[in-house]
Order: C-alpha cells, then sequence, then structure tokens
C-alpha cells in the first residue's frame, strides 16, 4: 500500500479538480479522510483474520462497494453539515473516486496479495501489470525505518508529482479568465 499520506495527497488532488466553492477545504479534508478509511481494515490482522480474508487487508473496504457506501454516507453528512456543498451528484462522485483512488493506488504497488475490488461477490484479488509504487510497510515503526525512504521517493514520483499537477491543473481550469459571472456562480455551487 502506498502511505496514509499519499492516498490524502491522492484525494485532495481530485478535490483540486473537481470541487470548488467556499466549502472546497472542508470537502477535500472529508475526501483526504475517505481516501485513507480503507486501511482501518488493518486492525483484522490483530484479530486473527487472514490476509486473504474478505475482510482482510485490501478486502471488502477497498472494494468498488464499499467506496458507494461511504461516498453516499459523507455526502449526506456534508450536505447536512457545510453551508454552501456542490450538487448532491459532485459532491458523491467526488467522495466516491477519493475512497476508490485508495485501491487503484494499491493494485500499483509492488506487494501484498492485491485489492478485492469487487468484494463482497467475488474474492478475486486484482493487480495492475505494471507496479511502479514501493509497497509501503502496514506498521507505524515501519513508516519510520531506512526503508522509508526508499517508499516516500517512490510515493513522491509516482503519486506526489501527478498528483501536484493535477490539483493545479484543476485549479486552473476552474479559476479560468474570460468566464462569465454565471458560470462562476454555477462553478461555485458545483
Amino acid at each position: 500500500m502506498p502511505s496514509v499520506f499519499s492516498h490524502a495527497i491522492a484525494a485532495v488532488a481530485i478535490g483540486g479538480a473537481a470541487v470548488a466553492g467556499s466549502s472546497r477545504l472542508a470537502i477535500w479534508g472529508l475526501g483526504a479522510l475517505c481516501s485513507v478509511v480503507p486501511d482501518l481494515d488493518v486492525v483484522s490482522l490483530f484479530f486473527g483474520l487472514p490476509y486473504g480474508h474478505v475482510l482482510g487487508h485490501r478486502g471488502l473496504s477497498h472494494s468498488l462497494l464499499f467506496a458507494a457506501v461511504l461516498a453516499s454516507i459523507v455526502t449526506a453528512v456534508a450536505r447536512r453539515s457545510l453551508a454552501a456543498c456542490p450538487s448532491t451528484p459532485r459532491l458523491w462522485g467526488f467522495f466516491f473516486l477519493a475512497t476508490a483512488s485508495h485501491g487503484l493506488l494499491d493494485v500499483m504497488t509492488n506487494g501484498g496479495l492485491g485489492v478485492a475490488f469487487f468484494a463482497p461477490f467475488s474474492d478475486t484479488r486484482y493487480f495492475l501489470p505494471w507496479q511502479p509504487i514501493v509497497v509501503s510497510p502496514i506498521s507505524i515503526r515501519g513508516l519510520f525505518s531506512r526503508r522509508s525512504l526508499r517508499v516516500m521517493r517512490s510515493e513522491l514520483g509516482w503519486v506526489g508529482l501527478p498528483a501536484g499537477l493535477i490539483f493545479l491543473v484543476g485549479l486552473a481550469i476552474q479559476r479560468r479568465p474570460g468566464r462569465s459571472a454565471v458560470e462562476t456562480r454555477r462553478g461555485r455551487a458545483s
């Protein structure tokens, strides 16, 4: 898995391209949270569940179904809590992509058993044929080891730089000159 930092950075990049308006920072924060929630499944290891179990690491919590359910819950909370929100479909789409991006990054790593995108309907675990991201240690201690420097370098190149580019391009598109006042207001509302 990429580190928790890379998952959050990817979600904020998606938010920079998809969500504008006065509540965008709170929404980007919720998206970053959605992007790291799937890794809470590591607690299953402490309860003795095998890694490959549907409730194990990279199982159900990394599935597209989980991303859809979490997106629905977070969208409902955001719509009730934030004064200015994008439309419900845009908000849901962002939270879904933020959550699903977790599994997409995980299938690009060079370790683990793959991601069960279609759990609970299928136990099949997937990897991309191209796996350029060095897998991050699961433990906190492992995040601060010598190996973590190699992981950080890999994540900076394969996640951080592309995410930064997506974020900046998204912001530039949202703020492009020549937009009419109606388009600007519509952009802030969506």
